[in-house]
């Protein structure tokens, strides 16, 4: 940040309160960690050939720098990302004159950073790989690809798959992640736009916060009731940044759908295994019930989940009716994107884009 304004989380307590919290990961001898580390930077390495062979996307190659991680460095790099994005919220409850000061705000700093804390400490041991396209660490850098081995090799061993394959089956779908940034110049900041969009249209004032506060304990009932499409997440926006969030969900929705259908329709040439990886994967991310499938709702993970499959339907859908080369054309241009709607009506896409 340009001035010293200290922050409204305390990111430092925030790490700190995560790695107290995080799982420790599996136990697993030295030199079997070090032949998992190093096959996963070669299968990011490998992933890159086969990703734009399928989909018809040519991206610079090694644009993007791959960090094999375990659970405390994938919190520490999301809560750098998670600082970076608050600083636009931050700089506009500043401009309105109600940023907090004093006691309480150092009392709510802390406060926040233990619950964002606890937040990571949980996603930590669910993440298997991510693509950050945010980060800029050096020049030509676009983003950077985190593996999380933990998690990697605890789930390979859950669901019984090949190990070899299971670990270039995750990588697909990261590179899948890095082409679609990289070979589309305008994605990203697309993106970005539709944050500070949302963060623009964030109320500051304290009716509107009461207002989301309490909608909030409304829906946190449906959630603990288990009511289907119920989450916490999706009742405290306002109307404006509820259209702001139907355009982000088409957009990751086609983004993480795309992807799943890449690491798939690469076949068994490349992983002899695939069918077997992606029945028992889709077995597992219905999640395990109790206090997970608790948290699941109230952070919206389930909705992150029907992201992967109606994203995917919507690819298949396109790709069978024009073929990759017509697919492509979500690339063209933003007004291409398929809205929410639009993913789940393929046809309507189809319409507007290919007539």
């Amino acid at each position: 940040m340009t001035d010293k304004r200290p922050s409204m989380v305390d990111w430092e307590f925030a790490r700190q309160t995560a790695n107290r919290f995080v799982r420790p990961g599996p136990e697993i001898p030295a030199d079997e960690i070090a032949a998992a580390v190093a096959e996963l930077r070669e299968g990011a390495q490998t992933s890159e050939q086969p990703v734009r062979d399928y989909t018809g996307l040519h991206a610079r190659a090694a644009s993007a720098p791959v960090l094999v991680v375990d659970r405390p460095a994938w919190i520490t790099a999301n809560t750098e990302g998670f600082a970076s994005i608050l600083e636009l919220l931050e700089a506009k409850i500043a401009e309105s004159g109600k940023y907090p000061k004093g006691a309480s705000r150092s009392i709510g700093s802390k406060v926040a950073g233990a619950e964002v804390g606890a937040l990571l400490a949980f996603m930590s041991s669910k993440v298997l790989g991510q693509f950050d396209p945010f980060w800029a660490g050096g020049a030509g850098d676009t983003g950077r690809m985190l593996l999380v081995a933990p998690n990697i090799v605890t789930v390979e061993h859950e669901l019984g798959v090949d190990p070899h394959d299971f670990r270039l089956w995750v990588c697909l779908h990261e590179e899948t992640h890095r082409v679609q940034f990289t070979a589309v110049p305008w994605l990203r900041d697309h993106v970005q736009g539709l944050i500070g969009t949302f963060v623009e249209s964030t109320e500051v004032d304290p009716s509107g916060v009461s207002r989301l506060l309490s909608d909030g304990a409304t829906e946190l009932g449906r959630v603990l009731r288990g009511e289907p499409d119920s989450s916490i997440v999706d009742v405290l926006q306002n109307p404006q940044q509820r259209e702001v969030v139907d355009q982000m969900t088409g957009v990751m929705s086609l983004l993480e759908g795309h992807a799943d259908v890449v690491m798939d329709g690469v076949g068994p040439e490349v992983i002899p295994s695939v069918r077997t990886i992606r029945k028992r994967f889709n077995h597992r991310r219905k999640g395990k019930g109790g206090l997970d499938s608790l948290l699941r709702r109230l952070l919206g993970l389930d909705a992150k989940m029907r992201q992967y499959r109606d994203g995917a339907t919507f690819v298949r859908t396109v790709v069978d009716k024009v073929g990759h080369e017509g697919f492509n054309a979500v690339w063209a241009e933003p007004a291409n994107l398929p809205s929410k709607l639009e993913i789940g009506e393929p046809s309507h896409w189809l319409a507007r884009v290919h007539g």
